[in-house]
């Protein structure tokens, strides 16, 4: 079976999990039926529904009217009723591996023979679930975080018998209805984002357990040195600390002290109104940049996450792009732990991880292998030029995390931000994949450079403050990217939907031409925060706008809307959504197909000739009229003006 074989989709539950997955398999334009054992859980899920699809479309986040989606979600609660003509079954009944095998003997037996049917347990084997049917080829695991709606990532999990095929056409399902999917290729406990996630509360546990930091001093480094969106008690006490104390325990894993004293106390978190932090009688996770603490080992548990990722590379469960899509779509770290462990240098995690094995003999800080073979084979990260990715050398050739990039036959490189789990925000990492990716481009390929975000929410929502946590102000360099971008001999368009923020708008600037969406948004919220835009935000809107409205831009730090900043000269054009791609075709049209040499040097005299006066600006301009008058691309114009034909230049 594959993507388009898929028509009807049946989600059993209509839980959380439940009702979140069939929201969002309607919202992607799919009849979805959902099932559940009894009529008033089915309807509150419908009910949920309704609410949810109502909120999204007054945030103007769905395109239908709330009232069309829900025509395609139909209910039931007899589950043969429910399956017999779906193609999809999404399983996302309590983690209970009896209760999953008997619905699986059930919907082997009730679907038709091709229906490929997933569960969407975040913790049980895909193997024992498909031993319940007679076709385990057509059974894997997809697993969705918590909300369905909100969250992007889905893993895709194979069973010991899953096939290629059936794995595939989930994963171009998952694709299909708007989610991120990463491939787990083996069927091991935790999956790849809790496994990589587990030493993250396990490690930190252990640690205070040992007297040697508090837990706020954990949770204050973790996050305000370290840059993660919380700390792993307040993490915790979140999640439930009885969730990961009994993972650890079915895993036959020992569980640090101060887990075990928070369970006997039935100090569970938030849901009982205290566990590490107190949350009736206290103020909850009060933890500030105070607490952080220079004398707390954090490298131990970076150390212990970055181990269990090499484990899950090395055993061919993942590569290290699905694990580090994973951990950030889907516990929102501020950068994969293998983007990470090749900054902090593969040598020094190892020696970390040995140092605290000997120290006690703990099988936890037990080297992964593929971790040893990296670093004796001298690829210790970034430095080294090969870590868990290569980084390349004078030929430019580098493994991209945070964009992705298309060179098309007409010559327009295409670069997509990729950190849609932040709104596309910039980070060092991001900005220094922009400056590689232009400074090494084939010069004679590219004829045109578009910049556009992932999805439609954001261009780019700013700087990622969290992407430079831990760094000394005099190390953040902000400048060298927008100059790039500036300076860049081809001509440059920025694609922009929906937020275009800060360091996202100094971008935009940074570009030639820029085309943007009726329900986009502009502005430099900078002074909000005590700062000013640190890219060339002011300057440039400064000899762009009006000085009043650029100062105003800047002055207030509020959004303005598409149409104004169109009306202010800030965009070239502003258009609906229907119009959008046509628009950005045509200008895209035009600059791959113009003459090279002539668009190079109309750029280099309009953006030198800017801060000149008129006099030296019209001097540039007549000395590279001279010389584009000596090129075959002057005379092929010429020609081809006369033979009412369209030209065709090669850039000579």
């Amino acid at each position: 079976m594959s993507l388009d074989d898929i028509d009807r989709v049946t989600v059993l539950g209509a839980g959380n999990m439940g009702h979140g997955i069939t929201e969002v398999v309607a919202i992607a334009g799919y009849e979805v039926t959902m099932r559940d054992i009894e009529q008033d859980l089915v309807d509150d899920g419908y009910e949920s529904i309704q609410w949810s699809l109502e909120k999204l479309s007054e945030k103007g986040l769905i395109d239908e009217d709330p009232e069309d989606v829900m025509s395609r979600v139909s209910t039931e609660v007899d589950l043969e009723t429910a399956v017999e003509d779906a193609d999809l079954v999404i399983e996302a009944a309590p983690e209970q591996m009896s209760l999953k095998k008997d619905i699986f003997g059930d919907l082997d037996e009730f679907t038709h023979e091709d229906c490929i049917l997933a569960s969407n347990t975040s913790s049980l084997s895909i193997t024992e679930i498909a031993t319940a049917t007679s076709r385990p080829e057509k059974v894997c695991g997809m697993h969705f975080f918590n909300p369905p709606v909100k969250m992007d990532l889905v893993e895709v999990i194979y069973g010991e018998e899953t096939s290629d095929e059936t794995a595939e056409t989930v994963y171009e399902f998952t694709e299909a209805i708007g989610k991120t999917p990463i491939y787990v290729r083996k069927d091991v406990n935790g999956f790849v984002v809790n496994s990589v996630l587990g030493p993250f509360g396990d490690e930190a546990g252990w640690i205070v357990s040992a007297g040697e930091a508090t837990i706020r001093e954990v949770d204050a480094t973790m996050v305000h040195e370290r840059g993660y969106p919380m700390g792993p008690f307040e993490l915790g006490d979140l999640t439930g600390i009885d969730i990961g104390y009994h993972v650890r325990k079915e895993a036959g894993k020992d569980v640090p002290p101060i887990v075990e004293e928070k369970v006997e106390a039935e100090e569970l978190g938030q849901k009982t109104g205290k566990g590490y932090y107190d949350y009736e009688d206290g103020d909850g996770a009060d933890y500030g940049p105070d607490d952080v603490s220079g004398e707390f080992d954090w490298l131990r548990i970076e150390a212990r996450i970055i181990n269990e990722a090499a484990k899950l590379i090395g055993n061919d469960v993942a590569t290290p792009e699905a694990i580090d899509t994973g951990l950030r779509l889907g516990a929102g770290f501020p950068e994969g732990p293998c983007r990470r462990a090749d900054k902090l240098g593969l040598d020094t995690v190892l020696e970390k991880l040995q140092e605290q094995h000997e120290a006690t003999g703990e099988e936890r800080y037990e080297p992964a292998d593929y971790l040893v073979d990296l670093v004796e084979a001298g690829k210790t990260g970034e430095d080294a030029g090969e870590g868990f990715y290569e980084y390349g050398g004078d030929d430019g050739e580098r493994d991209y995390q945070t964009l992705n990039t298309t060179l098309t036959e007409d010559g327009l490189l295409e670069i997509e931000l990729d950190r849609p789990e932040r709104l596309n925000a910039l980070n060092a990492d991001l900005m220094d994949e922009i400056v590689h990716v232009l400074d090494h481009a084939d010069m004679d390929a590219v004829r045109a450079v578009s910049f556009e975000g992932t999805g439609d929410r954001a261009f780019c929502a700013g700087a990622d403050i969290t992407g430079f946590a831990g760094m000394d102000p005099a190390d953040v360099d902000v400048t060298p990217v927008f100059q790039t971008v500036n300076d860049f001999p081809r001509p440059t368009l920025a694609k922009i939907q929906g937020f275009c923020l800060g360091g996202g708008l100094e971008l935009a600037l940074a570009c030639d031409l820029r085309i943007a969406t009726e329900d986009s948004e502009f502005g430099f919220p900078e002074i909000n925060l005590g700062l000013i835009p640190g890219g060339g935000g002011t300057q440039r809107a400064m000899r762009m706008l009006t000085e009043a409205r650029a100062k105003e831009l800047v002055f207030r730090g509020e959004h303005i809307s598409a149409e104004r900043a169109e009306n202010w000269g800030l965009v070239n054009r502003c258009v609906t959504d229907e119009e959008f791609e046509d628009t950005v075709d045509e200008f895209l049209e035009d600059l791959v197909h113009g003459a090279p040499i002539a668009l190079r040097k109309a750029k280099e005299v309009m953006n030198e000739g800017r801060d000149q006066d008129i006099g030296a600006g019209l001097v540039m301009e007549s000395q590279a009229f001279g010389l584009l008058l000596t090129t075959d691309d002057m005379m092929e114009g010429a020609s081809a003006f006369m033979e009412k034909r369209d030209p065709e230049f090669e850039g000579k």
